[in-house]
């Protein structure tokens, strides 16, 4: 299980999604994730459904790292899903049995919002997936970079939420090294009720707080050896510039947006 996160991992790749800028490709991904959010019916829905599958195609990532991706938060879908399917009432129950009630309105907003979370995962997945942690980090300070006149130090908080994006790879990989050692050793941790799990992962959590703050300290020695000090007069190996084809990417979305837009107030 632990290994089907892929959250934050990159794809090396020279597609067209991959040669965007990168802070073209966060500022898609923010008008992706807001045109998820206003569309409210199943045809809008649909339409930024299909966009995502088709950037997945031109991007050139395997679409079983879609599946791979949702694995983990299947339960969350699931609860989600159920909680709509049951706690949202209509006029004529659909189906019934004791004090369980279905109704078209909680079958439809369920299945709704279920597709809703998964367009929302695996679109916002493409950008970690096309995208190197450098790039990310000099998109995320250079959008930011007007606040800067507010001493908002955008620089390092951009290097913060990059660092941690990438180390949850990292962290995943030793959390599932750990607990093999651990079976190794004749832990059980896959069987017992909630509580007993849960008092079985005390000898996962320590080893793996350990093991994050040495990766913390040696990260830390790591950059003070470099000199770094920020990122007043720091320099880029690679420049952000913006070409045709981002203007192309931009003009793209616009019309997909337009089209959710569309969608929304004919139907």
């Amino acid at each position: 299980m632990l290994k089907d996160i892929t959250l934050g991992q990159y794809f090396p790749g020279d597609s067209i999604i991959h040669r965007l800028d990168s802070r073209c490709k966060i500022i898609l991904d923010i008008v992706f994730v807001v045109m998820l959010f206003i569309a409210r019916n199943f045809a809008a829905l649909g339409v930024s459904a299909l966009f995502i599958i088709i950037a997945y195609a031109v991007s050139g990532i395997k679409y079983r790292l879609i599946l791979k991706s949702l694995r983990p938060i299947l339960p969350l879908i699931a609860f989600t899903g159920i909680l709509n399917l049951f706690f949202i009432t209509g006029e004529e129950p659909i189906f019934e049995w004791q004090f369980l009630k279905i109704y078209p309105e909680g079958a439809n907003t369920s299945l709704f919002m279920i597709i809703r979370i998964i367009a929302l995962i695996v679109g916002m997945s493409l950008l970690t997936y096309t995208t190197s942690p450098i790039m990310l980090t000099d998109a995320i300070e250079s959008l930011m970079s007007p606040l800067k006149r507010l001493k908002f130090p955008a620089h390092e908080l951009a290097m913060m939420m990059t660092i941690a994006l990438r180390y949850i790879p990292i962290l995943i990989e030793e959390t599932d090294r750990i607990m093999s050692a651990q079976k190794a050793r004749g832990a059980n941790l896959d069987t017992g009720g909630l509580i007993k799990r849960a008092k079985a992962l005390a000898p996962i959590m320590i080893p793996l707080f350990v093991s994050a703050f040495k990766h913390a300290n040696e990260l830390a020695m790591a950059m003070e050896c470099r000199c770094y000090t920020g990122g007043e007069g720091r320099t880029r190996l690679r420049q952000l510039k913006t070409s045709r084809l981002d203007f192309a990417a931009a003009a793209v979305m616009l019309c997909v947006f337009a089209m959710t837009v569309t969608v929304n107030v004919v139907l």
